[in-house]
This record gives structure tokens, C-alpha cells and sequence, in this order.
């Protein structure tokens, strides 16, 4: 049994953490994909809340009928970006105690994009002002 002199082991292991980092680089970028994906479906579910607080808001203060249910989608889709405001749909109702409902579309990847085929449900809750 012959033992390599020291400076011809290190010769083959030259490159060795190269090899190794390529050999992780798909998983890195998988689990970069992964997590930012996760961090859209929370900020979809920010923004549905968001919007409901805001549209059951507007909607207490407006006058019953049709112009409460139209200050009450203006003001859901009011803070809502263009992505996001494409799918979205924000439905109020109730006298005395006013509710909105906003379901907004998670985008795949990028906003704008494609969406998965699940929504993201905001609901709101008040009781109407008085005059």
C-alpha cells in the first residue's frame, strides 16, 4: 500500500466543491420557488383582509342601496394593485350589521400571471352608523 504524498491528494480533490454546488444548485432554486410562493398566498391573504376592513368601512357610512354597494366595492378594490384587482370580486350586504366579503386569485410566481385554482377569502363585519 503506497500513501500519496500530501500535495497529490489535495491535486484530486480539486474542484470537489464545485461539483458538490452544482449538484445542490436545482434544490436551492427549488426551495427559493417554494418560499416565494408562500410569501404570496400570505400577501394574498393580507390583501383580502385588507380590502374587506376597507370595503364593510366605507359601506357603514354610505346609504343603503345601490350606493352602498357601490362605495363598498370602490373602496375594496381601492388599495388592490392591478394584479391582484383583475379576479377580484368584493360582495357587501346586511342592514344594521354590514358585511364584505372580498376573494381575490393567487397568482403563480409573479403577479399577473397565471393563478392557482384555489381563492383567497377576506370577510369584514360593522355595525351600520347611525345619522
Amino acid at each position: 500500500m503506497s500513501v500519496l504524498p500530501v500535495s497529490r491528494e489535495r491535486e484530486r480533490d480539486r474542484g470537489q466543491v464545485t461539483i458538490e454546488f452544482l449538484g445542490m444548485t436545482p434544490t436551492i432554486i427549488v426551495t427559493l420557488i417554494a418560499l416565494w410562493q408562500v410569501v404570496l398566498v400570505g400577501y394574498t391573504f393580507t390583501l383580502a383582509g385588507n380590502a374587506a376592513d376597507e370595503a364593510v368601512r366605507e359601506a357603514t357610512a354610505a346609504e343603503p342601496g345601490g350606493a352602498r354597494e357601490a362605495a363598498c366595492e370602490a373602496a375594496g378594490l381601492k388599495h388592490l394593485s392591478e394584479a391582484w384587482r383583475a379576479g377580484a370580486e368584493v360582495n357587501c350586504g346586511g342592514t344594521g350589521y354590514v358585511t364584505a366579503d372580498v376573494t381575490l386569485e393567487v397568482p403563480i410566481l409573479f403577479p399577473g400571471t397565471l393563478s392557482f385554482p384555489f381563492p383567497v377569502h377576506g370577510h369584514a363585519g360593522a355595525v351600520e352608523e347611525a345619522d
